[in-house]
């Protein structure tokens, strides 16, 4: 709850703010026939439009989870924050045609002190409540409100814009408004274009940066019993809901009661630590202890060495009662057939080890 009224307190200012802001250069648009000033203020329009939206999808995103989404709703925020995208590239795409469009037929505009002083304070308002905006973003996870926030940094340099350019007119009367305008545009159509190709990224599934994945493996290796963590899957529902699944090895001396006590330990640790929900736990015993088992695997482990595309191999299992290698692998996504490297790995095997079964589970590279 805490979350959600920071969320909606930042973005009830950034309504009031950017409504003010709107009506004011509004005005002075209008009355000093600027363009550039007129489309500052619908600027600060959708602006103040993107904070209703992540108001509406902040206060969506919190209802509680039923029987039909059973994950929750913190997905709609990030829905929002693509909404929010698309605000900032069609005001960039309309500056654009305005702009363009007043290069074409100028229009001489005619600027006052007044107006010059209000632009000027607008410039450090816009300032101020991008960096609150991304602050308060940064702090609770949302998307929303950084991309807000860098929505607002862009204003504050299309305003600063729009003074140097009245400033230029004023003293050296030369017009430059329309060619800095399509300048702006074209740098807010880039930030729409690049936050929503950030929201679309969060939207399919992005990789869990290296950070956090080695931070959770840490805290899982951390735990006695714990030989190896493999495997780390994760999932976003939203912001503050992530789930996942890890591999892990053990002792094969460890019965089933202690590993059961031992997951959980584990799971409420991660979540403790990480507000990670780890949903599965899957499990690899050590069974390499006489010299025989011991050759085998590290004769296996320098074979698979051998290839450059292989990132990592784990889960080696030498059963020599039914003649059984098994072991997982992760190979990049540099490599074209992943399936075909798999199965040269095999073969080199199977030629050393011709009387063994050997089984290989190409796992996927979705962590560090």
């Amino acid at each position: 709850m805490e979350r959600e009224s920071r969320i909606v307190r930042t973005s009830i200012v950034g309504i009031v703010v950017n409504a003010m802001l709107a009506a004011l250069k509004a005005a002075i648009g209008i009355l000093t026939g600027s363009i550039a000033i007129t489309m500052d203020a619908v600027n600060n329009l959708s602006d103040a439009l993107s904070s209703i939206i992540t108001i509406i999808g902040t206060k969506l995103s919190m209802k509680k989870p039923d029987k039909e989404h059973p994950y929750g709703y913190g997905r709609i925020e990030y829905l929002s924050a693509m909404i929010i995208s698309v605000i900032v590239l069609y005001a960039g795409i309309t500056a654009f045609m305005e702009s363009v469009g007043k290069i074409i037929e100028p229009v001489i505009p005619d600027y006052t002190t007044v107006a010059l002083v209000i632009i000027a304070i607008a410039v450090g308002v816009k300032i101020a409540l991008g960096l609150y905006f991304k602050k308060v973003g940064n702090e609770v996870n949302s998307k929303s409100l950084v991309a807000s926030g860098e929505d607002a940094l862009m204003d504050s340099i299309v305003s600063a814009s729009t003074l140097v350019a009245a400033l230029i007119f004023i003293y050296l009367d030369i017009s430059l408004e329309a060619w800095i305008g399509t300048v702006i545009a074209l740098l807010v159509i880039r930030t729409g274009v690049e936050l929503l190709r950030d929201t679309l990224s969060d939207i399919l599934g992005r990789r869990v940066s290296s950070e956090e994945s080695l931070a959770i493996k840490e805290t899982v290796n951390s735990v006695e019993g714990v030989l190896g963590s493999y495997d780390l899957v994760l999932h976003s529902y939203g912001p503050e809901n992530m789930m996942g699944s890890i591999h892990i090895e053990v002792s094969e001396d460890m019965d089933a009661k202690q590993i059961d006590i031992l997951e959980r330990v584990i799971a409420e640790r991660v979540y403790r630590e990480h507000k990670v929900l780890l949903t599965g736990i899957g499990i690899y015993s050590t069974t390499d202890r006489d010299e025989v088992s011991k050759e085998i695997s590290q004769t296996v482990r320098d074979i698979v060495g051998q290839h450059p595309y292989v990132l990592q191999m784990h889960g080696l299992l030498v059963n020599r009662s039914n003649k059984t290698l098994m072991f997982d692998i992760i190979i990049s996504f540099d490599c074209e057939d992943m399936g075909l490297e798999c199965e040269r790995i095999k073969q080199e095997i199977a030629e050393k080890y011709p009387d063994y079964n050997i089984l290989i589970t190409l796992d996927t590279d979705v962590s560090d």
